[in-house]
């Protein structure tokens, strides 16, 4: 019982849960069919979830009105960038994923430079750079037929024992962010930011440095995802980042951060995007149109802002 209690306390609980109850009902609808293909995609497509959600929730950590939302453009224009720097050669995947890192890490500093040089907000300042982003992309990456190496998608897609070899590394890379969020001083600047700004900055934090460091991070980890996605996808697409908008902070807060800032939960992350990545594979599989399954997400993020109850509504 001391287990169970200790185990409903913990934020990211809910999301597994509710992965777990999505998968039963899809499993009890389909009498059983397909169970283990279903882990093993949903294991698959919740890595890209996974990876960019990670980013966007350091940025939300920093605290109110902090989000991302050049994701997709980033995205989009990364996985272009990785395709041509590879060319289709095995030789040259090291140098485009470095690209495609590069050019994401190039996205995150020039927003954090925009809400900094110009005084706005983030939401404001990351949705314009998304425009800008996005007419880079069409110029650059509109038409592009340019295929992945072929060892480069074999390794997106490689499996053992039906586990996605990308899905253990993913695993690697959270914990790695959890150690990062909980020991390390960077980890440990972003949560006092987001609990209180003032008070980090009288305590000696670098507020400004910092700040500059999260976005950063989550534009280099939108670069990476695109160069993965497009390796996975088997080709570059301007479109091919458009769900990660919602996606990506969907996660964050169904995985049990902070809205208002100041408290991360990494393998929350994990569950909600297993959970939204079943969610619609149930909605798929029962008939549910695409209008339906975007209101459904959009009621369930809404849902889960109100239970959290504006924990830390006034600041």
């Amino acid at each position: 019982m001391v287990l169970v209690r200790s185990l409903a306390g913990k934020p990211w609980v809910w999301s597994f849960l509710g992965a777990l109850v999505v998968w039963l009902a899809t499993i009890a609808f389909t009498g059983g069919y397909g169970a283990g293909g279903m882990v093993t995609a949903a294991l698959s497509l919740a890595v890209f979830t996974v990876i960019v959600g990670v980013g966007q929730m350091f940025v939300i950590t920093l605290g109110p009105g902090n989000v991302d939302l050049s994701l997709p453009a980033n995205i989009g224009l990364a996985s272009a960038v990785a395709m041509k720097v590879m060319a289709g050669s095995d030789s040259m995947i090291v140098v485009g994923l470095l690209a495609a890192l590069a050019c994401g890490a190039a996205i995150g500093a020039v927003n954090y430079l925009l809400i900094w040089a110009l005084r706005i907000p983030p939401i404001i300042a990351t949705l314009s750079a998304s425009f800008i982003i996005q007419s880079i992309d069409i110029s650059y990456g509109r038409g592009l037929q340019i295929k992945p190496p072929p060892g480069f998608a074999d390794f997106t897609n490689w499996q053992i024992l039906g586990i996605p070899v990308l899905a253990v590394l993913t695993v690697l890379f959270t914990i790695g962010a959890a150690i990062a969020l909980q020991r390390m001083i960077y980890g440990r600047s972003v949560l006092a930011i987001g609990q209180n700004i003032r008070a980090a900055w009288l305590a000696g934090v670098n507020v400004g440095g910092i700040r500059f460091l999260t976005y950063t991070l989550s534009g280099a980890l939108g670069g990476i995802d695109g160069a993965l996605l497009a390796g996975y996808f088997r080709g570059a697409n301007v479109d091919i980042g458009n769900e990660y908008l919602l996606a990506s902070i969907a996660v964050v807060v169904i995985g049990g951060t902070s809205v208002a800032g100041g408290k991360a939960n990494v393998p929350g992350v994990w569950g909600a995007a297993l959970f939204l990545v079943l969610l619609l594979t149930m909605l798929n599989t029962f008939g549910v149109s695409a209008g339906v399954r975007l209101l459904l997400t959009g009621l369930i993020i809404v849902g889960v802002i109100t239970a959290a109850g504006g924990e830390k509504a006034v600041r």
